[in-house]
């Protein structure tokens, strides 16, 4: 599932505690067969600290919460680190597009809070994302919108990152 995010590597991320996971969307979906139909469910969760660290994971099973569990098992995997500043907002503005979606992030001034659409407002809530302004174009399939969420996330840079790449001191 590199869709050039920058995720953590396995070591990092198995140092990480206190993540806490929350399911996204449950689907059924049915095979036919000779004898009726054969069930199947997928999950979508995410998996943050709440402190810029957030993750997103898709499971799918004959049974519900064995899907949630391997929906679980892929956030604690593919983990991102996301820069926030101290009024707990994005560095600056960025888009995101993965398939048919697409996600504009916006920094939003103290008090705000999040304002986004069910899929994007999991994500930065999991994030530890406080005040944020999004919208959301095209897609609204909330797989296509967590992943256009996460490549906005990658694409975010701190102002010490962009001095030092500019070569100019803060």
């Amino acid at each position: 599932m590199n869709d050039g995010i920058a995720y953590l590597d396995t070591a990092e991320a198995a140092e990480i505690q206190n993540l806490t996971e929350v399911l996204v969307k449950i689907n059924r979906s049915a095979a036919v067969v000779k004898g009726g139909r054969r069930f199947s469910f997928s999950a979508l969760t995410i998996a943050g600290d709440r402190a810029g660290i957030v993750g997103h994971g898709y499971g799918k099973a004959r049974q519900v919460p064995a899907a949630i569990e391997k929906g679980n098992k892929d956030a604690r995997k593919h983990l991102m680190r996301v820069p926030l500043n101290q009024h707990g907002t994005i560095p600056h503005e960025v888009t995101g597009r993965y398939c048919g979606a697409m996600v504009r992030l916006l920094p939003a001034s103290e008090g705000t809070g999040i304002i986004a659409g069910a899929a994007a407002r999991n994500v930065c809530e999991m994030a530890g994302i406080r005040n944020v302004l999004t919208k959301a174009y095209g897609s609204t399939n909330p797989i296509n919108l967590i992943k256009a969420t996460f490549a906005a996330f990658s694409q975010l840079r701190t102002p010490e990152e962009v001095a030092a790449l500019r070569g100019v001191e803060l």
